[in-house]
């Protein structure tokens, strides 16, 4: 006997509730900018692209007169420049130099905190082991990394990290500022450079520029972190204000441009050259060829521009890289 079908209450809905929990965007946000790594890349961004927007036209005097265009002097290179490209000229090239810099600067100065705080760390662990021994022979040697300073192994990573990564602008930026006629737009530049000589074409001077970023980085973020930490223990203070950072990083750069300058009239020359049908193998022949034709002096040929552009830029900078860093990373200590 088969039993009738339920009747079936139509006029009764099931409820479903769904819940859906959409994600706090703006938390997330403020935490990955809390984020030490993020917020010292992020400060360096910001610091280079300020600086340069100030001193494009300085570091457009300093270009011409080290590959040798122009005027000898920094007012009469002022001169031709306004008279020949008006005042649009002083920033010729700045937009390649623009994006040129942010990359490079928060490559450069993120690599070096990165790598300073990590051998420091090191340092610190490996202290309180005991320190591994080689046996050569008869005699014993511990191997301790105490005598290594974190500060330079992390300015001359900070220089070569940066200058591997960015070079492709820094050749577009200086044929831009060197001959804007021939190379009116980036695009055009890009088609340029790849037609004459392909993807090395964008590592022209890629030897001598790492030759000479070594020693110049190194001495800058030392001279740096050694004047600002002495300072600070001289006047018995926690930390600078502006207007100190400003002249410890200006006395930095100018101390670590006048020891490596002759390497950058080099790697100028080299990284340009094509430009006037001839370029030298190396950066022996380089150097060779500014002294037969200048006489040592020659090496240093642009050098009040290059201090004029170099200090303040590099004074600006750290002013304006330590003033994101109290913003951006406000609630972590600073190493």
């Amino acid at each position: 006997m088969m039993l009738p079908p339920k009747e079936i209450d139509l006029d009764k809905e099931a409820c479903f509730e769904l819940r859906f929990q959409v994600p706090d965007v703006r938390l997330a946000m403020k935490g990955f900018l809390r984020n030490r790594e993020v917020g010292e890349f992020l400060s360096g961004a910001l610091a280079g692209a300020m600086t340069k927007a100030v001193l494009a036209p300085l570091e457009t005097i300093r270009t011409r007169m080290v590959v040798g265009v122009g005027s000898r002097h920094i007012a009469g290179s002022f001169i031709e420049v306004i008279e020949q490209q008006g005042w649009q000229g002083l920033w010729a090239g700045n937009t390649i130099n623009m994006l040129r810099i942010i990359p490079t600067q928060a490559i450069e100065l993120g690599t070096f905190e990165w790598v300073k705080r990590t051998l420091t760390s090191s340092q610190g662990k490996h202290n309180q082991n005991k320190c591994p021994k080689v046996r050569i022979g008869r005699f014993n040697f511990e191997l301790s990394f105490s005598c290594i300073s974190p500060v330079a192994v992390g300015g001359a990573a900070a220089g070569i990290v940066s200058t591997l990564i960015c070079h492709p602008l820094e050749v577009m930026k200086d044929r831009l500022t060197v001959n804007p006629g021939a190379y009116p737009t980036i695009s055009l530049a890009l088609h340029n450079i790849y037609k004459d000589g392909g993807i090395g074409a964008f590592y022209a001077g890629i030897s001598p520029t790492l030759i000479g970023m070594l020693p110049y980085s190194t001495c800058y973020y030392f001279m740096y972190d050694r004047m600002k930490n002495s300072y600070c223990q001289a006047k018995k203070k926690a930390s600078l204000n502006r207007a100190e950072l400003l002249l410890i990083g200006a006395l930095s750069g100018f101390t670590a441009s006048t020891i490596s300058y002759p390497l950058e009239v080099a790697r100028k020359r080299l990284m340009v050259g094509s430009l006037q049908g001839k370029c030298p193998a190396n950066i022996s022949a380089a150097l060779s060829e500014v002294i037969q034709q200048e006489g040592l002096l020659g090496l240093y040929r642009g050098w009040g521009a290059s201090c004029l552009k170099v200090m303040p830029s590099s004074g600006i900078t750290w002013m304006f890289y330590e003033a994101w860093k109290d913003v951006l990373l406000v609630d972590r200590p600073h190493l």
